[in-house]
C-alpha cells in the first residue's frame, strides 16, 4: 500500500516537530517536505535532526517546489503565512490541513475560495477531545438555555500571539448558535472598572497568557445555586497532531471533493469507518 506523503509547514515550530514526529511514525504516511521561511536558520538542516535519527528530508524555503510531491500540507504557522501558501496548494493540486488561528473574517473568504478547488479543512483545534467538546457545549446550551450566565475561559503559554483562541471562539460560536443567537451579537471581551450588573444572554471571555500551558479552555454555565463547567485540558501537542494527521488522510481520501471540511467531517469519517 503506497503511503500518504505529507508536506508540514512551520517544521521547527512547536507543533510542526510535533507534526515530523508523528509523520514518521505512521507507517501509513511519508514525510516528503518540511517548510520555513526564507531567513530561517534551519534552512538545508535535516527536519528530524531534533530527533537524534535524521530522516533524510532537507527543510527548505522552496514551498511551491516541495508541494509537487505532496498529497496534503499540514500548516500550523501564521495568517501571512497560510494565506501564501493558499495558491502554492492549489497550483500543486495539493490538500490543505489548516491549524493557524488570527483570521479575520476577510481572510476566512480567501480560505473559502480556496477551497472551491481543492479540500480544505480548517479547524482553530484539531483534537479529536475538543470535536466531542463542542457536542457536549451545543447540548448543555440548548438544555440550559438563557436562564444560565455563560463565561469561557482560556489559557495558553506566553508566546501565543491571538486572544481568545480560535478553540475559545468557536466553544462561543457553537453555544450562541444552539441559543439562536449570532457569537457577534451576545459577545463581551473585555471587563475593567465599574461594569454594572452583568447583562442577561451576553458570553464572557477571560484569557490567561503565561509560561508553557499548551492550552486550557473551560466553558461554564452559572445558574441560581449551582455552576455546570465543561473543560478540555491539554498536556501535549500529540493530540493536536494526531488529530491533524488524521483530517489529512480523511481529505486525500481518493474522489474527496473540493470543499471546507472541518474536523467533524472527520470525527464522522472515523465513526463510519470503525
Amino acid at each position: 500500500m503506497s503511503r500518504l506523503k505529507i508536506a508540514v509547514a512551520g517544521a521547527t515550530g512547536r507543533m510542526g516537530r510535533m507534526l515530523v514526529e508523528q509523520t514518521l511514525a505512521a507507517p501509513d504516511l511519508e514525510l516528503v517536505a518540511a517548510l520555513e521561511p526564507a531567513g530561517s536558520s534551519a534552512l538545508g538542516q535535516d527536519a528530524a535532526a531534533f530527533l537524534g535519527r535524521p530522516c533524510g528530508v532537507a527543510i527548505t524555503e522552496d514551498a511551491p517546489g516541495a508541494l509537487n510531491g505532496a498529497q496534503a500540507l499540514i500548516d500550523f504557522t501564521r495568517v501571512s503565512g497560510t494565506l501564501a501558501h493558499l495558491p502554492m496548494c492549489q497550483a500543486a493540486h495539493c490538500a490543505l490541513v489548516v491549524g493557524t488561528t488570527g483570521f479575520s473574517a476577510d481572510e476566512m473568504v480567501q480560505l473559502d475560495a480556496a477551497a472551491q478547488s481543492l479540500p480544505l479543512l480548517w479547524a482553530p483545534n484539531m483534537s479529536l477531545g475538543v470535536s466531542v467538546l463542542m457536542n457536549l457545549l451545543a447540548q448543555a446550551a440548548q438544555q440550559l438555555g438563557p436562564a444560565y450566565d455563560v463565561e469561557i475561559v482560556e489559557a495558553h503559554h506566553r508566546h501565543k500571539v491571538d486572544a481568545p483562541s480560535g478553540t475559545a471562539l468557536q466553544m462561543g460560536e457553537v453555544i450562541a448558535r444552539a441559543q439562536g443567537q449570532r457569537l457577534s451579537d451576545v459577545a463581551t471581551f473585555a471587563r475593567e472598572g465599574h461594569t454594572g450588573p452583568r447583562e442577561a444572554g451576553r458570553i464572557g471571555f477571560a484569557v490567561v497568557r503565561g509560561g508553557d500551558i499548551i492550552g486550557d479552555h473551560t466553558a461554564m454555565f452559572c445558574g441560581e445555586g449551582e455552576r455546570i463547567e465543561i473543560s478540555h485540558r491539554s498536556s501535549s501537542r500529540v493530540h493536536y497532531a494526531q488529530g491533524a494527521l488524521a483530517a489529512a488522510r480523511f481529505l486525500a481520501q481518493p474522489g474527496r471533493r473540493p470543499g471546507r471540511y472541518a474536523m467533524a467531517d472527520v470525527v464522522a469519517d472515523l465513526q463510519a469507518r470503525a
